[in-house]
């Protein structure tokens, strides 16, 4: 999941000619992929999903075989590719402003103020709030019926904008949801609990609801770690800061990707808690371990699929990976004897299960058969397609894709002998690290910007760094210079940069952007001046 501080800035410069853009070639743009049951389909399903080509396979197939078995009728699925979860949220954004204003200015015959641009902003007042109303009433669509995949976060923020609206799949269906907060119960029970450790996995206004289950954790190369004769695997975030990493590291930018954002928040999340629950102490511990990680890294890319893919071909030794794309690629690469050179862990004490999501779009073009394909995803027959073996009775035609269910009655004894992974089971393991949204939810985005301008626009600086200190044996004046986060700490993350991000003003965010920027680079030399003269 290039860079994106020259679109960012780009962003803040001429936002309405990038909303131009988008919307002009957008749709051209979009990668189009089909899941249909033979012959000429007769109906449509449009679907933007971050999903791989094997999870978009086998639910386009089953869904469209279950759906001619049941009304004789063959359905063309359209799958749309964008990127990660956060550029799919940046696109459904830009389509829903060109919708709303054409129904603002055709069908309302109302002018279009800045004012009016606060139409999916929850927080509008006056004349925004106006325009908001005008929205949550209207049909105004981005042209695609669901959003399938991701993580929470993107979710509850197109919930709260408006984008996404209640399919009425959680009323219809009292056996899978429960009453928020309510535990799961013993036995054969079919209730979802509305959280784990934390993490929201269904919103009570039906907005979206988890499809199935997440973590996030490391992947690993057995036979790199044998090349750089590492004897003990990585099974802890602080692990992949050891200075025996350096150079071997595969990251993802968490700007382009949610999900990738979320496993960092995930390191800072239990630093807190290592803490004693202390987030000032915990943030700045979490950023100087993020900034040792991201000095081992050879790179990081835009796409959160490449990480574990350049591990297993042994371009790096290990990579920060969501767990489907670790366990999906390991099973790839296995071996005729069952062994893989490829291993995921999920880092002990480091990642809570959440859900990895699905909703249903507001002005959706075929509302009706999209509350079919969620229902269909949330049934028992759509859940074995993530947690069975391709092959397997009920299981996908033909990719293992070993994702979490998230129906806990899949966790009983009878089906394990056809999971893929039958000693996993989130509801009775428990979280490995327990959310707590009060100490980073608000600092989300904060996190993704922060790691941006501070480790990976510098990211050349930072490695000239490190690797004098590594060479140096990290002689203590220079080490502390490398280690300062004061620019980015949990008062100036939770202050002045959330401030400059949240700020309608984007030249707040490129004016912010340029000075941690510049700052960090300034940081870096010093700290290499330092290392090499032993200071």
């Amino acid at each position: 999941m290039g860079s994106e501080t020259g679109e960012e800035k780009m962003k803040g410069v001429i936002p309405f000619g990038i909303a131009l853009g988008v919307l002009v070639l957008g749709p051209l743009l979009l990668r189009h992929e089909t899941g249909e049951s033979g012959g000429r389909p007769e109906e449509t399903l449009t679907i933007i999903t971050p999903h791989n080509e094997a999870t978009r396979y086998e639910f386009g197939r089953a869904f469209a075989e279950e759906h001619y078995e049941k009304t004789g009728r063959r359905v063309f699925v359209d799958w749309r590719t964008t990127g990660g979860t956060s550029e799919i949220a940046r696109y459904v954004a830009t389509q829903y402003l060109g919708s709303f204003r054409n129904y603002w200015t055709g069908t309302l015959a109302r002018p279009w103020t800045p004012e009016c641009a606060a139409f999916d902003d929850p927080r509008a007042t006056g004349a925004g709030l106006e325009a908001r109303k005008a929205f949550i009433a209207s049909n105004a669509g981005c042209g695609i019926d669901l959003f399938f995949g991701g993580g929470s976060f993107d979710y509850m923020q197109m919930a709260a904008a408006g984008r996404l609206v209640d399919s009425g799949v959680m009323r219809r269906h009292p056996e899978l949801f429960g009453t928020p907060g309510a535990p799961r119960a013993s036995g054969t029970d079919t209730h979802i609990p509305s959280a784990l450790g934390g993490e929201a996995l269904w919103d009570p206004k039906g907005c979206w609801m988890g499809a199935c289950m997440g973590a996030f954790g490391i992947c690993y190369n057995m036979d790199s770690l044998a090349r750089l004769g590492i004897a003990q695997a990585p099974v802890e975030w602080s692990d992949l800061g050891n200075p025996r990493y350096a150079d071997e590291l595969a990251l993802a930018d968490p700007t382009q990707s949610g999900s990738v954002a979320k496993a960092f928040e995930m390191i800072i999340q239990q630093q807190i808690a290592e803490a004693g629950g202390n987030p000032a102490a915990g943030w700045e511990r979490g950023m100087r371990l993020i900034e040792r990680i991201a000095a081992n890294g050879r790179y990081f890319t835009d796409s959160a699929t490449e990480v574990p893919y350049s591990v297993q071909a042994g371009d790096t030794a290990a990579g920060m990976c969501i767990d489907v794309y670790g366990r999906f690629e390991s099973e790839a690469v296995r071996r005729a004897d069952g062994s893989s050179r490829l291993v995921y862990v999920t880092p002990r004490g480091g990642s809570s299960t959440g859900a990895d999501s699905i909703g249903l779009f507001r002005g959706a073009p075929h509302a009706e058969l999209a509350t079919e394909f969620i229902e269909f995803v949330m049934s028992q027959a759509g859940q074995k397609l993530w947690c069975f073996r391709a092959g397997t009775p009920g299981g996908p035609e033909k990719y293992t894709l070993r994702r979490l269910s998230i129906r806990p009655d899949l966790y009983e004894p009878q089906w394990k002998p056809y999971e893929a992974d039958p000693d996993v089971d989130p509801y009775a393991q428990g979280a490995t690290l327990v959310y707590h949204p009060a100490w980073t939810g608000s600092l989300y985005t904060v996190i993704g910007f922060a790691i941006r301008t501070a480790f990976i626009d510098p990211h050349d600086e930072l490695k000239e760094a490190w690797n004098a200190l590594i060479e140096a044996g990290f002689p203590p004046e220079a080490t502390a210079a490398f280690a300062d986060m004061s620019a980015i700490d949990y008062a100036q993350a939770s202050g002045s940069i959330r401030e400059a991000l949240r700020s309608p003003n984007k030249l707040e965010q490129v004016a912010m952007a340029r000075e941690l920027d510049e700052h960090f680079r300034e940081q870096y030399r010093r700290a290499e001046e330092l290392a090499r003269r032993g200071m």
